[in-house]
């Protein structure tokens, strides 16, 4: 099996990485041999392009002629992408916007920490990308972690089930975001929107599609083709999505203990 090409956090060397994420002086340089610039200004500048033409576009020598740095200076910084990458979505995690839902009842906590995962992917869509089985344990995802969790007090789960629920809710609202992202991209390389090319798409499909035969795809496809304008709408699909999850997890949370 060819393995699909993802890229992934914790690719690079663990613990040169970890210092990095922590700014392990015995790593980072106090003052960089290029004036002015800081390990700091190094992942915002590539972080911006990341969100300006994504992650493919992230090269050592792109990120340098954005700091006006020769791209040899920057390997005093980081040694690659992969630590690169990882610092990256450390500072992302480190930036989000996170409310305080302490009190609410906990489909509403649940659903603020899936709504504040979702505008991180809107403001960074190259994150949702990235495959994150091995985290980047630095302290902004340590802090979005603590965070999270915080969702789940005094409902009773055992450690591991609080675990398992946040992972269950964080892989549902990272596959919605790629749809999303994939929807965009769909709309943005083909000069269509989706409304254009079913108006392209429909009339050959109405002559080789025979209903008698797929009554249940003409007839539901229809149906949510009209309701939703498309064949797909990642709005829709995040709420209904959602309540489907949150609903799952009841079977957890509101079970005896």
């Amino acid at each position: 099996m060819i393995p699909v090409p993802i890229e992934r956090s914790s690719a690079g060397d663990p613990a040169r990485t970890l210092a990095l994420l922590w700014r392990d002086p015995s790593v980072v340089p106090r003052r960089g041999p290029s004036r002015g610039l800081s390990l700091d200004a190094v992942v915002d500048a590539a972080t911006e392009l990341a969100d300006e033409e994504g992650l493919a576009a992230v090269t050592m020598r792109r990120v340098a002629e954005a700091v006006g740095a020769a791209p040899m200076t920057l390997y005093t910084y980081v040694r690659g992408k992969a630590e690169l990458l990882d610092l990256m979505l450390d500072a992302t995690y480190a930036r989000m916007r996170r409310a305080d839902t302490a009190g609410e009842p906990w489909r509403r906590r649940l659903t603020a920490v899936a709504e504040e995962n979702r505008a991180l992917y809107d403001a960074h869509p190259w994150a949702a990308g990235v495959s994150t089985l091995r985290p980047p344990l630095g302290p902004g995802l340590v802090a979005k972690y603590e965070h999270e969790l915080a969702a789940f007090d005094g409902l009773g789960l055992t450690d591991v089930d609080r675990d398992d629920c946040l992972t269950y809710l964080l892989a549902f609202v990272q596959a919605n975001a790629r749809a999303r992202i994939e929807a965009r991209a769909a709309a943005s390389e083909s000069a269509m929107n989706d409304e254009q090319w079913w108006a392209a798409a429909g009339p050959l499909l109405s002559r080789v599609l025979d209903p008698q035969t797929y009554p249940l795809a003409t007839r539901v496809g229809s149906a949510a083709g009209a309701a939703h304008g498309s064949a797909h709408d990642p709005d829709h699909a995040f709420a209904f999505g959602l309540a489907r999850v949150l609903d799952g997890l009841a079977a957890v949370i509101d079970r005896p203990s």
